[in-house]
């Protein structure tokens, strides 16, 4: 990492260890690159995704069998265990499974468009957009669930779109990127406060309550628009993996390789923002996922690209391990997610920059 800020090439070598690549050759001239260790750390990760996923399922006030959740799911199960399993339990984990998943890939999205480990959207401040759109539905139009999700994806996209202007000067440079991003959310940040400020005592603790990210109480409701969000996006950010690998090596490098980088940020963006609005409007602002899961799947696979699928199995599994241990670890009383997700994602952001410094990258 560079004096202001950002990673070279050079610099996620050293954080990471060369790949080993093969390549699949198909017909014609169709071949694949694939890296072993990335392609197992995926795997690895998916499976555990799904035994968290079904353990969760199980867990509550009325304890399920992970077989007997395994049965029900396939069409087996009682009548009983079929109500709390498809109809009170898996929307939460799927919402789990998809906001953890969104964040991951849009965490990966911006810190390759940066360059930089801490370029997250919970440190450029489309969260705080997410969060003062949302809660300008709660506190001023007194707005219901599905106008405060509306109000969450607005204030993402315009907060995605005022930092992207302000950092804009002849194309998007890491560092500033990243400074445009923390100046912002500390403004954001002012504006919550003067909303919650401005709040009655019910729509202050509604307001309080959206703004800690949590998944209970998550149906289908909030399953099917985040399910068709990431449908659509996933494609589209994967289709510009590749792009994305070149452009970390840095603007004129990928220049040099015929790689259209403003038009590939123009595409990256916008999708990672709308990845980011649409998990905080399903779940609130969930922190810190979005900037530990990437830099983990780099660590687990070690390999120097986006690691974009990766990360959102990371994402994933994060979500779901830490709804897990707010039920396990506390039971009826149970913290929200984004509490554990919090306390998680700050000490490892402090391990980060000790390594960092350690290393000479800042």
């Amino acid at each position: 990492m560079t004096a202001n800020g950002t990673r070279t090439a050079a610099g996620a070598g050293a954080a990471a260890p060369k790949a080993r690549l093969r390549a699949l050759r198909g017909p014609g001239r169709t071949s694949l690159r694939v890296e072993p260790r990335a392609l197992l750390t995926g795997v690895v990760l998916a499976a555990a995704a799904t035994v968290l996923a079904v353990v969760l399922i199980g867990t509550g006030d009325f304890e399920i069998a992970p077989l007997d959740v395994v049965r029900t799911l396939l069409g087996n199960g009682s009548p009983a265990h079929a109500f709390i399993v498809n109809d009170l339990r898996l929307p939460r984990v799927l919402v789990a499974v998809l906001v953890g998943a969104a964040l991951g890939m849009s965490g990966a999205v911006f810190q390759s468009v940066s360059r930089n480990p801490l370029g997250s959207p919970d440190l450029l401040g489309f969260g705080h957009g997410a969060s003062v759109g949302a809660l300008t539905v709660i506190v001023v139009f007194k707005g219901g669930a599905t106008e405060v999700a509306l109000g969450a994806l607005a204030g993402g996209l315009l907060a995605g779109a005022a930092v992207y202007l302000l950092a804009y000067k002849r194309g998007i440079q890491g560092y500033r990127l990243v400074l445009v991003g923390i100046g912002s959310s500390a403004v954001l940040v002012a504006v919550i406060q003067y909303l919650m400020t401005k709040a009655q005592v019910v729509e202050a603790t509604r307001a309080m309550v959206w703004l800690t990210g949590s998944l209970a109480g998550r149906d289908w409701a909030q399953v099917w628009p985040l399910l068709a969000t990431c449908a659509v996006l996933f494609p589209v950010v994967l289709g510009q993996s590749r792009a994305l690998r070149t452009i970390e090596m840095g603007d004129d490098a990928a220049y040099a390789l015929g790689v259209r980088v403003e038009r590939t940020r123009m595409v990256l963006m916008p999708a990672a923002i709308v990845l980011t609005t649409a998990a905080a409007a399903a779940a609130g602002p969930i922190s810190f996922v979005a900037l530990a899961a990437p830099q983990l799947a780099r660590r687990l696979s070690r390999s120097t690209g986006s690691n974009l699928l990766t990360g959102a199995l990371m994402g994933a599994v994060l979500l779901l391990a830490s709804d897990l241990a707010s039920q396990r670890a506390f039971g009826a009383d149970q913290l929200p997610v984004g509490v554990v997700t919090g306390l998680v994602g700050g000490l490892y952001l402090l391990w980060l920059l000790v390594a960092e410094r350690k290393a000479g990258r800042i």
